[in-house]
C-alpha cells in the first residue's frame, strides 16, 4: 500500500512527535507491504532531511496556518489538489488536508487541548476544533497510549474499534550509550552527580514545580538538578543555586547524559505516552514520575511515582531518588521492560489499522 506521511515535525530539532515520525517512516520502509512517502507543507526550512530517501520528499510552500484555518471552514484544498496520489494520507501530527481519495488516519497523540487548555499553546487551543473534527472523520484514529485511547473515546465520542493503540518504541542506542566525558560535562558546569529532566520548556511540563520542589528539599538532601530541552513558550524556568539549564542537545548526548544521571526526574502534569521516561529505562536509569496512568503503563512496576502536585511529596521523592542505591538488577529489570517497546511493533500496530480502516 501506498502511505503519504505527514513529515513536517522532522524540520527543525526532533522532539517527542519528530521521533515518532522519524521511526515510523523507518520501520515501514523495512516492510515489504508499504510504501511510505512523507510530504510538508511550508513556506521556510522545507529541504528534504538528510534521513529521508529521494524521492519520498514532497514539499509544498504553503502556509500551515493558513490552510488549517481553511480547512475549519471546509473540505477545500484536499490533497487530492495538493499531494500525490495514496491509498492512506496519515496525519502524524493531528491535523492534514481532506481527501476523497485515500483513507483518512490521524495521530491524535494526546488531549491535552481539552484536558489542559490552560497549559497548551494558543496555537493548540485554536487548532483543537480542526483536531476534534478531522478525528471524528477520520477513518481510523492512532494514539500511543491506552489511557490516551480511553480519553479519546470519551471526549470524542468515537467507537473503541475506530481507536487504534500504536505504542511507540526505543532506540536499540539507547539500551547502552556511554556515560558522559567527565571533560565535556565539566565544560557544560554539571557534576558528577545529578539529577535530569528532559522536555521541552512549558507549562504543562511541570518543571517550575520541580525547580521549587529542589529548592525546599534543600541542597544538603537532594542532588544538583539538570534541566534539558529547547525553549518552548511560557514563563521560562529561571535557573537557581544547584539548578543547571542545557538547551535541546544532539541525540548521542542526550543519552549519555541520561545514562550518567543518578534518576530522571519526569514530573509532567499530561503527557499522551512519556518518551523520555521509556528512553531512561532503556538506558538503565531510574525514573521518578508523575503518578499519571499513562507513565503508569509505560514505566509499570520499574518506576517510582510521586504525585508531582504535592510540593513536599516531591521534594522529598526528590530527596530519596538522591540518596537510593542502584543495583544491577533493578538496571537489568528496566531493560527489559524497555526492550518490549520497539518501533517494529508500533509499524505494525500502524498498518493493522490501516487495514482496519479498509486498505487492502
Amino acid at each position: 500500500m501506498d502511505v503519504l506521511l505527514d513529515g513536517t515535525p522532522l524540520l527543525g530539532h526532533r522532539t517527542g512527535i519528530g521521533q515518532y515520525v522519524t521511526n515510523l517512516y523507518g520501520s515501514l520502509r523495512d516492510r515489504p507491504d508499504v510504501v511510505p512517502r512523507l510530504y510538508a507543507f511550508t513556506i521556510r526550512h522545507g529541504s528534504r532531511p538528510l534521513d529521508v530517501r529521494p524521492g519520498d520528499w514532497s514539499r509544498r510552500v504553503l502556509p500551515a496556518r493558513v490552510l488549517q484555518r481553511l480547512w475549519l471552514r471546509g473540505e477545500w484544498p484536499t490533497a487530492d489538489l495538493l499531494l500525490p496520489r495514496a491509498d492512506v494520507l496519515h496525519a502524524t501530527n493531528f491535523t492534514a488536508p481532506p481527501t476523497r481519495r485515500a483513507r483518512r488516519v490521524v495521530t491524535v497523540h494526546d488531549l491535552a487541548f481539552a484536558r489542559l487548555p490552560d497549559l497548551v499553546h494558543p496555537q493548540t487551543r485554536r487548532s483543537a476544533e480542526l483536531t476534534a473534527r478531522q478525528a471524528r472523520q477520520a477513518d481510523a484514529v492512532l494514539t500511543p497510549s491506552a489511557a490516551v485511547a480511553a480519553e479519546i473515546q470519551e471526549h470524542l465520542g468515537l467507537t473503541a474499534d475506530r481507536v487504534h493503540v500504536t505504542p511507540l518504541g526505543v532506540d536499540a542506542a539507547w539500551f547502552d550509550p556511554p556515560p558522559p566525558d567527565p571533560a565535556w560535562r565539566e565544560r557544560l558546569g554539571i557534576p558528577a552527580d545529578y539529577l535530569l529532566a528532559v522536555g521541552t520548556r512549558e507549562p504543562r511540563k511541570n518543571l517550575a514545580a520541580l525547580v521549587a520542589a529542589h529548592r525546599a528539599a534543600g541542597r544538603r538532601r537532594v542532588l544538583p538538578l539538570v534541566l534539558v530541552g529547547p525553549q518552548g513558550w511560557g514563563d521560562d524556568v529561571p535557573p537557581g543555586s544547584g539548578v543547571h539549564l542545557l538547551p535541546y542537545l544532539p541525540p548521542g548526548e542526550l543519552r549519555s547524559l541520561v545514562a550518567g544521571a543518578t534518576a530522571l526526574v519526569f514530573p509532567s502534569r499530561y503527557e499522551g505516552f512519556g518518551l523520555p521516561a521509556l528512553e531512561a529505562m532503556a538506558a538503565g536509569t531510574p525514573v521518578l514520575a508523575n503518578d499519571i496512568p499513562v507513565l503508569r503503563e509505560v514505566l509499570g512496576s520499574c518506576g517510582r511515582f510521586v504525585d508531582a502536585d504535592d510540593a513536599e511529596a516531591l521534594a522529598d521523592a526528590l530527596a530519596t531518588a538522591s540518596s537510593t542505591a542502584d543495583t544491577p538488577e533493578l538496571r537489568a529489570a528496566r531493560r527489559e521492560r524497555a526492550a518490549t517497546f520497539t518501533w517494529a511493533r508500533c509499524a505494525a500496530a500502524t498498518v493493522e489499522a490501516y487495514r482496519a480502516a479498509g486498505v487492502s
